[in-house]
């Protein structure tokens, strides 16, 4: 009788599920050791740009235009810009991304077509912003010049719709995918059709992921430099656009590009201003964040 406690093979075994065991353990004390040291460099940045930027954090800074003179620079101009491109990023890229999710994933044929159509989307998720600045450049400020006015709110709002179209279309279809395929064979064996089953009861359940990944889509929007800087948006303005169709085709800054502006300077003093700048686009972004997780909370209680 072959005792097994003993072979070489249940030792073996053992040793291999021991091994396997400690690199396990290994690699997630790693991992922690990664993020542990990823919090304490974020937390060490916030803190240093939170000290400088606190004490020239007043309403002056929100109320005045930039200036030559570090004590009396402020945001006015720059954080109107970025409220203008994120209200009109979001008016195009709603329906636009919106609407091509619910076709690829709820409408359109398993084809050759709609495959090639889904890699290349996904692929342009991952595209660097700049590849996006160079295209907003050459198609909405050089050959749609008369239209956009060149470098103007509206070339800078399509620019960075370009840049997150991929990204909103990408969640959507994953908020569309969540929802159970047996609701949709319940409203087709009701005598519904796909629209009105889409309509009435899918989009309703798949509505608060659409809703955030359209958000947290647009602050990443918000805080982008590189595309606003290729089309040429301006690091110095005194005055804002006008309200109405005339200001889509006023030349802009951005909250990025300001603040870009200020820590390019060589005084100490601009500095400190790029860092209370810092600490405004920050809690944009938190708000954004927020007003995300407080929709999100909402339609799902509704529905």
């Amino acid at each position: 009788m072959i005792n097994l406690e003993n072979s070489p093979k249940e030792a073996n075994f053992n040793y291999a599920l021991n091994l396997r065991y400690k690199i396990g353990r290994i690699f997630a004390i790693l991992c922690w050791l990664s993020v542990a040291l990823a919090l304490i460099i974020l937390a060490i940045l916030l803190i240093d740009v939170f000290i400088d930027g606190l004490p020239r954090l007043d309403w002056d800074l929100l109320t005045k235009f930039p200036s030559r003179r570090p004590a009396q620079s402020g945001l006015k101009s720059a954080l109107v810009g970025s409220i203008w491109l994120m209200i009109l990023t979001s008016i195009i890229t709603f329906p636009l991304g919106v609407g091509a999710a619910i076709f690829l994933e709820e409408f359109a044929a398993d084809s050759w077509l709609a495959k090639v159509i889904e890699i290349n989307i996904n692929n342009l998720a991952a595209v660097p912003s700049i590849i996006y600045g160079l295209l907003g450049l050459e198609l909405f400020v050089r050959i749609m010049s008369p239209i956009t006015n060149g470098r103007s709110v509206i070339s800078g709002a399509l620019t960075l719709s370009l840049l997150v179209l991929p990204i909103i279309i990408v969640s959507t279809r994953e908020a569309l995918r969540a929802v159970p395929n047996s609701l949709r064979q319940a409203g087709f064996a009701l005598g519904a059709t796909r629209w009105e089953v889409v309509k009435d009861h899918v989009l309703p359940l798949a509505f608060p992921g659409i809703l955030t990944g359209i958000i947290l889509a647009l602050s990443r929007a918000i805080g982008e430099t590189a595309p606003l800087i290729t089309i040429g948006a301006l690091t110095f303005i005194a005055f804002l656009p006008p309200l109405g169709l005339e200001g889509l085709r006023s030349p802009f800054t951005a909250l990025p590009i300001q603040i870009f502006n200020w820590v390019s300077r060589p005084q100490a003093a601009f500095h400190t201003v790029a860092a209370a700048g810092i600490i405004v686009l920050m809690v944009l972004l938190l708000l954004m964040n927020a007003t995300a997780i407080f929709l999100r909370n909402k339609f799902q209680r509704n529905f």
